[in-house]
This record gives C-alpha cells, sequence and structure tokens, in this order.
C-alpha cells in the first residue's frame, strides 16, 4: 500500500483519509484537506483503494470496487499503521462512507477506531433521495464520536433532507454554508469554496483534538 503524509511525524492526532468515488488520494479536493490539517498538527495519513491503484497504474478509469474489497483495503491499512485503538479513519464521499462501515464492525468487535470525519457522506445515490435510497442504516446504531462536514446543499444529502434522519447524538455535524459535494457554494451566496473549505478544515481539527 502507498501512502501520503501530511503533518509532524510524532503528532498525537492520527488520521487516516480516503478518497471519494472518482478522484485520486492527491485531487485537490484531498490535499487541501490534509494540508490544512498537518499545518494543525495532526498526522494525515492517504492511501487509495485497489481500484483506484489500477487506474493510477493504467490511465484507465474504473468503477470503484464492491463494498467488501473496500472493507477489506480499510481494515488493511488501519493495521498498517498500528492498529484501530490509534486512530481517527475518514474520507471524502465513498471513502468517508466506507470509514463509517469499518468502524461500526470495529466496534461491535470490541476494537472501535477514536473517532471517524467524514467530508461529504453520500446518503444517497445521486437523484434518489426516497427512504428505500438511504445509507444511513448502520450509522443509527453508530457509537463511535462520528463528525460529517457537509455542504448545505449537497446533492448527496441536502441540509433539509438530513436534519430529517434521526441520526443519532454520536454523530456531530458541521455544515458549509451553500455548499455542494466539494462544498463550493454559488457565487451569488458571497461566499467561496476556499472559505467554506478551511472553515470545515477548522472545524476537523478542533473535533479531533476535543476527541483524542
Amino acid at each position: 500500500m502507498n501512502y501520503l503524509f501530511n503533518g509532524p511525524e510524532n503528532a498525537d492526532i492520527t488520521f487516516v483519509y480516503a478518497h471519494g468515488a472518482g478522484a485520486q488520494m492527491d485531487s485537490k479536493f484531498m490535499e487541501r484537506v490534509a494540508e490544512g490539517l498537518g499545518e494543525r498538527d495532526i498526522r494525515v495519513v492517504r492511501f487509495e483503494f485497489p481500484y483506484m491503484q489500477k487506474r493510477r497504474e493504467t490511465g484507465k478509469k474504473r468503477p470503484p470496487d464492491r463494498t467488501p474489497k473496500l472493507l477489506k483495503a480499510w481494515r488493511e491499512v488501519i493495521t498498517d499503521l498500528g492498529g484501530s485503538e490509534k486512530l481517527f479513519i475518514g474520507g471524502k464521499s465513498l471513502g468517508g462512507r466506507m470509514a463509517t462501515m469499518v468502524a461500526a464492525e470495529l466496534e461491535d468487535e470490541g476494537t472501535p477506531v477514536k473517532g471517524v470525519c467524514v467530508t461529504g457522506y453520500p446518503f444517497h445515490p445521486l437523484g434518489k433521495s426516497e427512504k428505500e435510497h438511504l445509507r444511513i442504516d448502520h450509522l443509527m446504531t453508530l457509537k463511535t464520536p462520528t463528525l460529517i462536514c457537509q455542504g448545505a446543499r449537497d446533492s448527496f444529502g441536502w441540509w433539509d433532507e438530513v436534519v430529517e434522519y434521526g441520526l443519532p447524538d454520536t454523530i456531530d455535524f458541521h455544515w458549509a454554508d451553500d455548499g455542494d459535494h466539494d462544498l463550493k457554494p454559488r457565487v451569488l451566496s458571497g461566499r467561496t469554496m476556499r472559505e467554506n473549505q478551511m472553515e470545515a478544515i477548522d472545524a476537523i481539527a478542533n473535533w479531533l483534538k476535543e476527541h483524542a
């Protein structure tokens, strides 16, 4: 497994950050979050799922691996980095969703991670917000502390949708004003993507330090 590291090598907090479905671990969004957290004395570790590693090797786009393979990769990374008890985990979109799922599994096994941070949780497939399409079953019983940084108009889960789900109190939210799935606001909002992303980075850093 190839890793990218940001932040102090001897940091008190290590956060493992997985990519989304379509962008590699060194995408602009991933870079900004990893660098921002690193500047706030948090060790950030990035990796790529097998399908994305093959895309990097061949240059050909590939669909994401099936869930069992993604969760297996997460477990391998957690073991490789010293075990669940030492780590915060999370990711962007797909990577974050898989992080919450593996966190739920590890919780059931009695070896929970310290916490989970997600940027842009995909609460439902694009354009399918009906109850039968929601990806929240495991979240409803999740006890591991979790932070979700979500754009208020994220097409994978708008604010007015998510607040009606009845998610447990173990899940905290930071809402990016007028933000989309990358936390980018519309021009008419008077805000910028950088402002929203930097506020989210501050929220993640503060939350990690609070739960360390």
